[in-house]
């Protein structure tokens, strides 16, 4: 028996952005173990041109990910949603090494098992060179946002 997840397939409006709302705070975090447990065992991503399977392979890209794009801090939209599938943007700001600010900007599609765990992501994101004056994104989602 799998752990459940919710909110659970079949999706509507209101739970598809709570699903969305979810998996933002969730990457917030930047916990790759806690994040890695919202998708199934043998869940099946692409990322930009790389592509995992399964959350052992999951948790060591977020971390690697994590490790270099410093101050992450995401925000998610819901685009589009079926039975079990979301489809969402999403823009994340970060910087590198060198101290050079990132805006990286993205389309997610996203297959649930009925447990609410997510089986299947395809990732498409670009990175865009902004200054540090230009930031937008501070942090976790404020209340007042939600």
């Amino acid at each position: 028996m799998s752990a459940s997840r919710p909110p659970l397939p079949p999706f509507t409006a209101e739970s598809a952005a709570a699903k969305v709302q979810a998996a933002e705070d969730g990457w917030n975090t930047r916990d790759p173990e806690r994040v890695a447990l919202a998708y199934t065992p043998d869940s099946v991503w692409r990322n930009r041109s790389e592509f995992l399977t399964g959350r052992e392979e999951i948790k060591r890209f977020l971390a690697a990910k994590w490790a270099r794009e410093h101050e992450y801090a995401l925000r998610k939209q819901l685009w589009s949603f079926t039975e079990n599938r979301i489809a969402v943007k999403f823009q994340y700001e970060w910087h590198d090494d060198e101290g050079q600010w990132w805006r990286s900007y993205g389309n997610e599609l996203w297959e649930f098992d009925e447990h609410g765990l997510m089986r299947r992501r395809e990732a498409s994101i670009n990175d865009v060179e902004i200054e540090e004056a230009d930031r937008s994104i501070f942090g976790p989602r404020p209340d007042s946002e939600r």
